[in-house]
């Protein structure tokens, strides 16, 4: 079983904490490219479109008389050879979304979850609070836990001054419980969270 040292917002020791056997399972990488690329495709809008020859404008009339003009025959102006005609094969709208199998999304999450325990990428607290919504005390409590590259924060229930106080720093972001997902905790180098979503994640994912 993996554990971790618990420390305040000044990085001082707490406790040890040991942690729930999700963050202990092994890192397979095909199991994050998939769900990575899954979530990446169902975030797409998919709203790309151009229109055929059907769909632009004129073409009410044959351009010209079919012969004696000196030019090929034509019968709409609409044509996609011609100029702001129509667009061949062009996009159209759709859906790109689609869905894996649920066991395999909780894999790649325990995986993800486990490599951050792995590279000492993980930074527990035992509480995350800030008097005032400022950007100043929040860079200042990730200097203090020595966090240099980007961080996700990880909270259980809405914290206003954290998320506002986040807003700020490009490299920082604070995400609900309920929403974690592969793709931030592979993106922020830092998973920094509390002992209480510790137990949240075994209630849901520990299973």
């Amino acid at each position: 079983m993996a554990s971790v040292v618990m420390v305040d917002m000044s990085n001082k020791k707490v406790k040890d904490v040991d942690l729930p056997a999700v963050f202990g399972v092994e890192v397979k990488g095909h199991l994050l490219h998939t769900a990575v690329v899954n979530q990446l495709a169902n975030r797409r809008a998919g709203t790309a479109a151009t229109k055929n020859k059907a769909l632009v404008s004129g073409g009410g009339a044959k351009p010209f008389k079919q012969k004696g003009t000196g030019s090929a025959r034509a019968g709409s102006n609409r044509s996609p050879l011609w100029r702001h005609g129509g667009t061949i094969f062009g996009p159209q709208p759709r859906d790109y979304s689609y869905s894996i199998p649920k066991k395999e999304k909780r894999a790649a999450l325990a995986a993800a979850l486990s490599a951050k325990v792995q590279e000492s990428r993980m930074i527990l607290l035992d509480k995350i609070e800030l008097a005032a919504p400022k950007s100043k005390d929040m860079a200042g409590m990730l200097k203090n836990l020595g966090v240099t590259e980007s961080a996700l924060v990880l909270v259980s229930t809405v914290n206003k001054n954290v998320t506002l106080a986040s807003r700020n720093i490009p490299t920082v972001k604070v995400l609900r419980m309920e929403n974690i997902n592969v793709y931030d905790l592979l993106k922020y180098r830092y998973l920094i969270t509390t002992q209480d979503v510790l137990a949240k994640i075994q209630e849901v994912y520990g299973k």
